[in-house]
């Protein structure tokens, strides 16, 4: 989604374009990174790659692609043939249903007639080897696909600064299904330009490295998406692999140090149970996202990420299936705190949300996919 020409579906690449899209996944492939993940969604990107592709023999790589859940199960099919039409492939090493992120998209995957029977029916036919699921969804409807036992990996969002996510981990292990971790150093705080505060406490290592080496200290994780826009994208990314040995040698006083700063600047208690008895935004009055809002807030007042957290805050909406809730802006005390009973900070969380509204609303800032 990186390195396409464009988000418009259909729009006609440059070949400045195409040969950058082409020259990075040259190096790539030359690297021994073999995983190419795209998405009918992704603009140009399929269309792109298509050609690219087919410059190298079929078994060099493994590539994915994603198409989201139809209300008709025709459509669905329609867009994925569509997709193996631009990609320019008889078969896909690795498919998704997109964007599984709400129960109704849920509804759409599983129902009897569904989406997945669609991709099910492909795999039989060979023209898939692996069916997924990337979501951006609250954790009990994630577990609730890997249950399924239907699904052969889980596309999801894990990262250092996010780490809510550890039951999915355990339940894809449960399930033998792969992990594949989402955009790690975009959405987990634009590490490529990390504020100075989050680069110090991340010394010997950068942030990308540093959390590129979190994610793969884990066994369970087993492909991190690198987002790469150009054919130096991977530089830093590589400076990971001489580390994977012993990890925990080079991760241990790092985070010690996020640690101390992250209590530091929360205090002691609200730092350890902030999240407790936060209900989803969809149960909250005004639907304002209070977890997504108040783990904003503590990542800049902890690592002065200031400029993420307000794209990410200006991308909310009630009906953004891929930033979802609402912003901060109209609620009312009494009925936010009687909403949240099990909170150990009720009383306080109108407060922290003003707070954090004045902190993380500017409307100069453009929302970033």
């Amino acid at each position: 989604m990186r390195f396409q020409e464009s988000w418009l579906r259909g729009a006609e690449p440059s070949p400045a374009s195409q040969r950058n899209l082409e020259a990075t996944l040259d190096r790539a492939l030359d690297l021994g990174i073999n995983h190419v993940e795209t998405a009918r969604g992704y603009g140009t990107s399929e269309a792109q790659l298509g050609p690219a592709l087919a410059r190298h023999p079929r078994d060099r790589f493994v590539l994915q692609t994603k198409v989201l859940p139809t209300e008709e199960a025709r459509e669905f099919e329609a867009h994925l043939d569509e997709s193996m039409s631009l990609l320019q492939v008889e078969f896909l090493d690795l498919f998704a249903v997109h964007g599984v992120n709400n129960a109704k998209f849920v509804e759409r995957t599983l129902a009897p007639g569904g989406c997945l029977e669609v991709a099910e029916r492909w795999r039989k036919q060979g023209r898939i080897r692996a069916i997924g699921f990337s979501t951006h969804a609250p954790k009990p409807l994630i577990l609730r696909m890997i249950e399924t036992d239907r699904f052969d990996y889980v596309n999801f969002h894990h990262y250092y600064l996010y780490q809510d996510n550890h039951e999915v981990i355990e339940a894809a292990r449960q399930h033998d299904m792969g992990t594949f971790i989402i955009s790690p150093s975009d959405k987990g705080g634009r590490l490529y330009r990390p504020s100075a505060k989050l680069r110090g406490l991340c010394e010997p290592l950068s942030p990308v490295v540093f959390n590129d080496l979190w994610c793969l200290s884990n066994p369970e994780i087993h492909t991190l998406s690198l987002g790469a826009a150009r054919p130096t994208d991977f530089d830093e990314h590589l400076q990971v692999l001489p580390l994977l040995d012993d990890p925990a040698l080079v991760l241990a006083p790092i985070m010690r140090k996020l640690e101390t700063a992250y209590r530091e600047a929360l205090g002691d208690e609200f730092a350890r149970r902030w999240s407790e008895g936060l209900r989803e935004w969809h149960e909250l009055p005004g639907q304002v996202n209070v977890k997504r809002i108040l783990w904003l807030r503590n990542l800049v007042l902890a690592y002065d990420l200031l400029d993420f957290a307000q794209e990410r805050y200006m991308s909310m909406k009630p009906d953004d299936i891929w930033v979802p809730g609402a912003r901060a802006e109209r609620f009312d005390d009494d009925a936010m705190m009687a909403a949240l009973p099990n909170s150990p900070f009720r009383e306080q969380i109108p407060a922290l949300l003003r707070e954090a509204h004045k902190m993380l609303h500017n409307p100069k800032v453009r929302p970033q996919p």
